[in-house]
């Protein structure tokens, strides 16, 4: 059953990619926002280096944070409308695993790139190398759960025409921790302040995120099956 169970999950997870190959601009998007929006910032406010660099934390996870929102509509939603969510839910595979296993497609296609996109931006803000690398940690922490949280409001509102701005309005309160830590963790390593506090906070919020929200997500599918 262990092995029929991975078969399955490797199956989806194949498929999955194979879809998001074919339709590019549904992770694309979020991307190019993130760059351009992050990049906007600098461009407007000046050359000052010394400001740039305390608002780079804040700005850099919020775009960040935004991206990820923009993402979430698409998660389970072609699954819903051509019936394959409907067959997940009846195959004899735990429900929860299938979709942990497409919640971790959404952060491969979006979280991860934008953790691989951040030391570029960085550069942009005149931020220096161990700041650099702190945003990439606290993005590593931090965005699976925008992912983790976000697919609870994606599959709540799956089986509305126009649940975007519905799942802004649900998972915004929900991203706020994870914003002001991941944030304040960046900013305090500029000034050389201990960041572990911080982290560990993020590394909390993600264990607690990865063993309810697959499990709420599955229940909020059924439900909006149903």
């Amino acid at each position: 059953m262990i092995n029929s169970s991975q078969h399955a999950l490797k199956t989806l997870l194949w498929r999955d990619f194979t879809l998001a190959a074919r339709n590019k601009s549904e992770w694309l998007n979020p991307l190019l926002f993130f760059v351009f929006a992050a990049v906007l910032f600098p461009l407007g406010i000046g050359p000052d280096t010394v400001i740039l660099k305390q608002i780079a934390p804040g700005i850099i996870w919020v775009v960040a944070l935004l991206a990820a929102l923009l993402s979430l509509d698409t998660m389970f939603r072609a699954d819903y409308e051509d019936g394959s969510l409907e067959q997940l839910t009846l195959s004899p595979y735990p429900f929860g695993m299938l979709v942990l296993g497409k919640i971790a497609v959404h952060w491969l296609l979006t979280g991860l790139p934008l953790i691989l996109l951040s030391p570029l931006l960085a550069t942009f803000f005149h931020l220096d190398f161990d700041a650099t690398l702190i945003l990439m940690q606290t993005l590593l922490l931090g965005t699976p759960v925008l992912s983790l949280v976000g697919a609870i409001g994606s599959a709540l509102t799956v089986g509305l025409k126009r649940g975007s701005m519905l799942i802004s309005l649900l998972v915004l309160p929900l991203y706020v921790p994870v914003l002001i830590f991941g944030a304040n963790a960046v900013a305090a390593s500029t000034v050389g302040l201990d960041i572990s506090g911080h982290l560990m906070l993020i590394a909390a919020l993600l264990a607690l995120a990865l063993t309810l929200a697959p499990l709420a997500t599955a229940a909020a599918l059924r439900a909006s099956i149903g």
